[in-house]
C-alpha cells in the first residue's frame, strides 16, 4: 500500500496510496476496535454509521489486513438514507480495513445537498475483530480516514500498534478520544448537542468545521477537503505538507493551489467559529463550549500523538 492520495482520490498524495475504510459507527483511540462481542448468527458482523454529514447510498468496503497492508474484500454494503449499513464477514477475524465511496451527503457549510467526489473516499481501520462477533457503533469520518492515512505511512504499516496509535493521537488532536466510536453529532438538527458528550460535539463541530474551511478557500465539493486532511495528516504533522510535498486543494482557492500550512490548525479553528456563528448551525452548540478546541488548534504545533 502507498499513500493516502490513491486513497482518497484513491488519495492523492503526492507520494503513494492508502486503501481502507472501516466501518461506519462511532470510535478509535487506543481501544481493541470491538464495540460489541455478541455472538452472531451471521458469523461476524459490522455496523456503523458514515458521516461527513450522513452520507446515503454509499458503497462500504470491508478489507482483511495482512502483513500491514490491505488484503482481499471480505465484506460489502451500501449505506441507507442516514448513513447506516450492516455487513455479514462470515468467519473473519483480525484487523479490518474500511473504504467508503459514492453517496451523497448534507454539506454543513452550506446546507446543499452533494455527491462525494470522483476518487474521493473515507476509511477506517480497526486493530481487532473477533470471529463471531456482533462489532456495532463504528463510525467512518473524516477523522477516522485521516488516522488510517496516518498508520499506513507508519513504519511496518497497518500493524495492530500502529492502527491504535494513530487513532489515539488523532484522537487527541481533536479532543474526541474514541474516533471510531464515539457518534459526531449532526449540526444541522435542530437541538442535536442536546443530552451530548463533549467529544460528541467536538467531533460534529470539526467536521463541520472542515466543510466551511473548503466553503472559503472556494473547493467545489467539501468531500476534497477529506483528501486534503488525510493527505496532510500520514505523516503525523498537519502541517499542510504530506512529508516534504506540499498537498494540493484539489480545485481549491478559487480554481487550485495548496494546502496552507496552518489549515489543520488556526484554518479549522477559524472555520469553526465561522460556522457555529452561522444559520446553519442548528444544533444548540455556542462558541464558547467549544473554546479548548478552538485553542488546542490555534496553539498547536501541527504534531499528532
Amino acid at each position: 500500500m502507498t499513500r493516502t492520495h490513491t486513497f482518497t482520490r484513491l488519495l492523492p498524495f503526492a507520494v503513494t496510496t492508502v486503501a481502507a475504510l472501516l466501518l461506519a459507527g462511532c470510535g478509535g483511540g487506543g481501544s481493541s476496535g470491538i464495540d460489541a462481542t455478541t455472538p452472531s448468527a451471521q458469523g461476524t458482523t459490522m455496523s456503523g454509521n458514515v458521516v461527513k454529514g450522513p452520507v446515503s447510498g454509499a458503497t462500504v468496503k470491508a478489507f482483511a489486513v495482512t502483513g500491514g497492508t490491505m488484503g482481499s474484500q471480505v465484506a460489502s454494503a451500501t449505506t441507507d438514507v442516514n448513513g447506516a449499513f450492516t455487513m455479514s464477514m462470515g468467519d473473519y477475524a483480525g484487523p479490518v480495513m474500511i473504504q467508503m465511496s459514492g453517496g451523497t451527503y448534507t454539506d454543513e457549510a452550506t446546507g446543499s445537498p452533494m455527491a462525494m467526489g470522483t476518487g474521493d473516499m473515507m476509511t477506517a481501520v480497526l486493530p481487532s475483530v473477533v470471529a463471531g462477533s456482533a462489532v456495532t457503533g463504528v463510525a467512518v469520518t473524516p477523522l477516522t480516514a485521516m488516522a488510517q492515512a496516518m498508520a499506513q505511512q507508519m513504519a511496518g504499516g497497518l500493524t495492530v500498534a500502529n492502527i491504535s496509535a494513530a487513532n489515539t493521537a488523532v484522537g487527541n488532536y481533536f479532543m474526541v478520544g474514541d474516533i471510531l466510536h464515539t457518534q459526531p453529532i449532526n449540526p444541522l438538527v435542530v437541538g442535536s448537542a442536546t443530552g451530548a458528550s463533549q467529544a460528541m460535539m467536538n467531533y460534529g463541530m470539526t467536521l463541520a468545521a472542515m466543510s466551511q474551511y473548503a466553503k472559503t478557500v472556494g473547493m467545489p465539493s467539501s468531500s476534497g477537503i477529506v483528501t486534503a486532511m488525510m493527505n496532510d495528516a500520514a505523516d503525523g504533522m498537519m502541517d499542510g505538507r504530506s512529508g516534504s510535498t506540499q498537498v494540493s486543494m484539489g480545485g481549491g482557492m478559487m480554481g487550485g493551489g495548496m494546502m496552507q500550512a496552518d489549515a489543520g490548525r488556526t484554518g479549522l479553528a477559524t472555520a469553526m467559529t465561522d460556522f457555529m456563528n452561522s444559520s446553519l448551525n442548528k444544533s444548540g452548540v455556542a462558541p464558547t463550549s467549544m473554546t479548548t478546541l478552538m485553542q488546542q488548534l490555534r496553539t498547536s504545533s501541527g504534531q499528532m500523538r
